[in-house]
């Protein structure tokens, strides 16, 4: 079966804003259950310890901070569409982009992709509460709303040509969305996968149904496998996973947390009532999945249960797994549960169960299962070949297998079996000497932009190989430069770099100097027909394109005298090495995709922009700048204009900006004057200053290909003040 990697994550939990919080929340045994916030409902009115008719037994749960909080204009809502849109919705968007930047994906660069959209889903209070109010609903009611749209509005605001669903099976749903994925995944139905899952609660509804059918604890806490147990807490929760084939997420270089082998989903088919747990169905999509993903029992080191903390679920489920790993084995098998640090989040509970076992796989150690201290013995989990994590536990070297339940409150069941992630696909260590790029972040506003620089000098200063930064580049150029206020610095030093950042960041001075809005920009270009050989040794050692084009001259200039590259890099001159070294500037800037609007050029540096513009071949070229040439040879009509001085240029095209190669000033009335005269950091310096403008470079052609290692960077942080909350009353007090 194809494994499947797990390459970005982004989630909210419970006292836990992103990955690192959870994980951070977990390594302490700490929990995120709170009383219930005033802002969602007044508990005081729905308390009874009793749980009477009508009434909650709980005044506590694990609430999401700031669930109100959406950049409508970063997703293009006006704010009539974002104060109807279910907040539900609006979570998942911003967590979808978050966890592709965590991917080290650029969310604009994949528009017309197969990219499928998988999303585990079981409520929807806000949609429940519009729809009854008939006089409030309007035509962004419906589009804003509804189960289809959690996913479907991400595949329309990304441009996502994957399948798009939602799926609703309960407390099971985002595992069972989990497998769905895989399998688009392994048969081609898609070739990446958005996982994602949201829990929210605007109404004390489900607190008074949970508190009615008596599986709610008093204390709104889950104490899954404890002598303590007495019913689950509720919990909120958004959660994201990316998920590729192993061998493309390999293939492009992505970091992965860890590997999905296989799984299994059943329905236990009728049991004593329609809410209770079948063991022998739970057994044995457990053993599927451990099939599916050509794993043993007794290989799986630890098992993130459903673990709800119900006495009959507890007792149910420790039977189920008893029976599948209640084998010979030299360790019992490691259990646990999340739910004692955040609670139930129902729909969302597989998927939170997934990120923690893949953290832990990634970071090699199981963090403790909380109330682990008060093992009920009545569970018997030494007999039945299991094991509490107690402590964190540090995993083995080598390749680890751990797996995952979800069960749902109607029966249906899903358990995924996962391993540590293969020591091909962990980060590449090299050394090497320090090299130069150009470091970019982009927003929707210069707030926004504010942000990201102040983030960018935070992953910098904790970036641990200064030799490396140049990765550090690359991967801002490809994850974090596709929006329309655009901040370019070109980079010689990471401390220089570190320090300008935190001077943007801090002086609006400054940021303006380093950034720009996107706009459409035209460049032209002039050449010199002299001072280009110094200029080009230095572009000769620093650039792959520049190697190529002037390869493509040596080639062309052999039935001429041979090659002219050991002159130019030796420092002669001559018509050849001018032409070579104005040609090979010129290509390796196209390869950057500056592509001018018009060229100027002088001399025989005239015969290199006819090539350039595709109206002269090179072997012709070379002829006439070798002085070799038995007639005048044809020419065709060029693809880019093509003058004969700067200043008629200027005049009849006028462009943003002019590079100037090989020139020392500007020539006439020329607009913005970009120099290239002195050495390979400027030709950093235009890509920067031609990015803020709107160009969108290669940026692979900076860079060579051993620097082109993508490294995770902290996510977009969305602005928060737009807040959209349901203000009709439903009773509050």
């Amino acid at each position: 079966m194809t494994d499947i990697a797990i390459a970005g994550i982004d989630c909210r939990f419970p006292k836990a804003a992103d990955p690192a919080g959870l994980w951070d929340l977990l390594m302490r045994g700490a929990e995120g259950v709170t009383e219930v916030p005033k802002t969602r409902w007044n508990a005081d009115v729905y308390y009874d310890p009793e749980g009477g008719r009508g009434k909650t037994n709980t005044r506590y749960a694990g609430f999401i901070d700031d669930a109100d909080a959406f950049d409508h204009e970063f997703f293009g809502f006006s704010e009539a569409e974002a104060e109807v849109a279910d907040p539900q919705v609006r979570l998942l968007l911003q967590t979808a982009w978050r966890a592709l930047e965590d991917a080290t994906l650029d969310p604009r660069s994949l528009a017309g992709s197969k990219t499928g959209v998988y999303v585990g889903i079981m409520g929807s209070e806000w949609m429940s509460l519009l729809m009854t109010d008939f006089q409030g609903i309007t035509g962004h009611v419906g589009s804003g709303n509804g189960y289809a749209i959690t996913a479907n509005r991400i595949s329309y605001e990304l441009d996502l040509h994957g399948p798009s669903m939602a799926i609703d099976t309960a407390c099971s749903s985002s595992l069972v969305a989990a497998e769905a994925a895989c399998a688009a995944l392994r048969s081609g139905l898609c070739d990446q996968a958005l996982l994602g899952s949201v829990n929210l609660f605007i109404t004390p509804a489900s607190n008074i149904y949970f508190a009615q059918a008596k599986v709610s604890s008093p204390d709104g806490r889950c104490k899954p496998f404890s002598s303590k147990a007495d019913g689950f807490g509720r919990a909120e929760g958004v959660a994201m996973l990316v998920l590729r084939r192993l061998e493309d997420a390999v293939a492009d270089g992505l970091p992965i947390y860890a590997v999905i082998k296989g799984g299994a989903v059943n329905h236990g088919g009728r049991s004593t009532t329609v809410t209770a747990p079948n063991p022998k169905a739970q057994q044995e999509v457990i053993a599927e999945a451990y099939r599916n993903a050509g794993v043993r029992p007794e290989d799986v080191t630890f098992v993130e249960t459903h673990g709800t903390g119900t006495l009959l679920g507890d007792r149910l489920e420790a039977r189920a797994l008893g029976k599948v790993h209640g084998v010979p084995r030299d360790e019992p098998c490691a259990i646990g549960s999340i739910k004692g640090n955040i609670g139930h989040a129902e729909g969302a509970a597989g998927i939170a169960g997934l990120i923690k076992t893949a953290l832990a796989l990634h970071h090699r150690v199981v963090p403790m299962s909380r109330f682990s201290d008060s093992e009920n013995p009545r569970l018997k989990l030494a007999a039945n070949g299991l094991k509490l994590v107690k402590e964190p536990m540090p995993l083995p070297d080598g390749d680890v297998l751990a797996s995952v339940s979800g069960f749902g409150l109607g029966g249906t069941n899903a358990h995924l079996v996962l391993a540590t992630a293969p020591e091909s696909a962990r980060p590449r260590h090299r050394t090497g000497k320090a090299d130069r790029g150009v470091l970019t972040v982009s927003a929707r506003s210069v707030e926004g932009l504010r942000g990201a620089v102040r983030r960018l000098s935070q992953d910098l200063a904790a970036f641990p190989d200064a030799d490396r930064f140049a990765e550090l580049c690359w991967t801002t150029n490809k994850v974090k430069s596709s929006e329309p206020v655009r901040f370019a610095l070109p980079v010689r030093d990471l401390g220089q770099a570190i320090a300008k950042l935190d001077d943007a960041a801090g002086n609006d001075a400054v940021l303006s100097e380093l950034s720009g809005e996107a706009a459409k920009t035209a460049v032209g270009w002039v050449f010199e027909a002299k001072a280009l050989q110094g200029l080009s040794r230095e572009l000769h050692e620093r650039f792959p394109s520049y190697r190529r084009a002037l390869a493509a001259v040596d080639e062309a200039f052999a039935p001429y005298g041979g090659p002219v590259s050991d002159r130019l890099l030796a420092g002669e001159g001559g018509d050849p090495v001018t032409f070579a070294s104005a040609y090979a500037i010129g290509r390796t800037m196209l390869d950057m995709g500056l592509k001018p609007a018009w060229m100027v050029g002088e001399g025989v540096t005239e015969h290199a922009t006819a090539v350039l513009a595709d109206a002269l071949d090179l072997s012709d070229a070379c002829a006439l700048a070798a002085g070799r040439a038995p007639a005048e040879p044809d020419r065709r009509s060029p693809r880019i204009p093509l003058y004969g001085d700067a200043s008629q240029a200027a005049e009849e095209a006028a462009p943003s900006f002019v590079i100037g190669i090989g020139i020392g000033e500007a020539d006439g009335p020329a607009p913005r004057w970009l120099p290239l005269r002195a050495n390979a950091d400027e030709l950093l310096d235009i890509v920067a200053t031609l990015y803020r403008a709107g160009h969108d470079p290669q940026w692979d052609e900076l860079y060579a290909p051993d620097q082109r290692v993508r490294h995770r960077l902290t996510p977009y942080a969305f602005t928060a003040t737009g807040r959209f909350w349901w203000t009709r009353p439903f009773d509050r007090d």
